[in-house]
């Protein structure tokens, strides 16, 4: 899988894109999604215990990463513990 600390050939302009797409990376080799013929989202919704710590530990990134993009005293202040 890929991780967000290595360099990539393409530039995303999103933000967080990159952990975007090792949380993308992480479902689709799920047993879930390969073998249930499930969404990704469908098996993170129903928390089927094919899914691993590790995706799920990336979807709470995610998450904190997209609402550190709202969070106004964190883009000025910036984030707390880093």
């Amino acid at each position: 899988m890929k991780y967000y600390e290595e360099v990539q050939e393409t530039e995303h302009k999103r933000p967080c894109a990159n952990i975007r797409e090792d949380l993308k990376a992480c479902l689709l080799a799920t047993d879930c999604v390969r073998l249930h013929r499930k969404t990704p989202r469908e098996c993170l919704l129903s928390k089927d215990p094919s899914v691993p710590d590790e995706c799920l530990a990336l979807r709470t990134t995610f998450f904190e990463c997209k609402r550190s993009l709202m969070d106004n005293r964190q883009r000025f202040r910036g984030r707390k513990g880093y």
